[in-house]
């Protein structure tokens, strides 16, 4: 037992990430159902869809779930209002200011962590009153800190800026990744990529295909301008270089995102 495994009522302190269009019921359950935390990415969900997949991961499992919830999302009031209503125990937040929903979580029962990537996030975590901070490191696969600060510097000064529990993401993939990111002063892990390429996940065969093939060099971390994002070097991501080196507007890009 340790500080995640105590806060989530878990066997092992290995979150899940909440990744849109992978993390569905299926996903959150069968890695709760193997003493993790699943979560379900609520992301790219409209609020009737979560609630029909937050029911359906109550019927898979009896074991602690939660839902990761991105403020910046459109939906993330209703969400919220979802969440309560179904009785969700454990929310993620991510992409927005801690001090949004953290306080009226806690005040329903609710455990809180947030998804940072730079210190001075994680001391706002901490004063907004989250109960743990997730610090994900540039080698993420998805969305990334535009400080491109990597896990294995982001872990140990997160761990000395606060006091409350610590959860490593980015580039954590095995075992060994994950002690090393325990030495580094983390009480757990958070993991996408692996997740997000099981049978369980909701992504799609091809998409799954192209993350085990892809080597070394074969992503980029782009779209600053918006949000950053970790993309792999196809025909997608070279419409995206040309449009940002040719000085596509936010509008623009934001029309190419939407389309791919």
């Amino acid at each position: 037992m340790n500080k995640i495994t105590n806060l989530f009522n878990i066997k092992y302190p290995i979150i899940q990430g909440g990744m849109i269009w992978c993390s569905g019921w299926e996903l959150a359950s069968a890695v709760s159902n193997a003493g993790g935390l699943g979560l379900i990415g609520s992301g790219s969900m409209s609020p009737e869809i979560l609630q029909e997949h937050i029911k359906k991961c109550k019927a898979a499992t009896d074991k602690p779930f939660g839902v990761n919830l991105p403020l910046i999302y459109p939906f993330a009031e209703d969400h919220v209002k979802v969440i309560l209503k179904e009785k969700v125990k454990i929310v993620f937040t991510s992409a927005g200011n801690p001090k949004k929903y953290t306080l009226y979580l806690k005040q329903h029962g609710i455990t809180v962590a947030h998804v940072v990537a730079n210190v001075k996030f994680a001391k706002k975590c901490e004063e907004a009153g989250v109960d743990a901070v997730v610090a994900e490191g540039f080698e993420a696969g998805g969305h990334n800190g535009i400080e491109e600060t990597t896990s294995m510097v982001l872990i140990p000064a997160v761990r000395e800026t606060i006091s409350i529990p610590l959860i490593a993401a980015g580039g954590i993939s095995s075992g060994k990744s994950m002690l090393a990111a325990m030495i580094l002063g983390a009480d757990g892990v958070q993991i996408g990529s692996c997740f997000a390429v099981s049978k369980e996940s909701s992504g799609h065969g091809y998409f799954k295909k192209e993350i085990i093939d892809a080597g070394d060099g074969a992503t980029k971390v782009t779209l600053k301008q918006l949000i950053p994002v970790r993309l792999i070097k196809n025909k997608f991501f070279n419409e995206v270089q040309d449009a940002e080196y040719a000085g596509a507007s936010i509008e623009e890009l934001k029309n190419l995102l939407g389309h791919g």
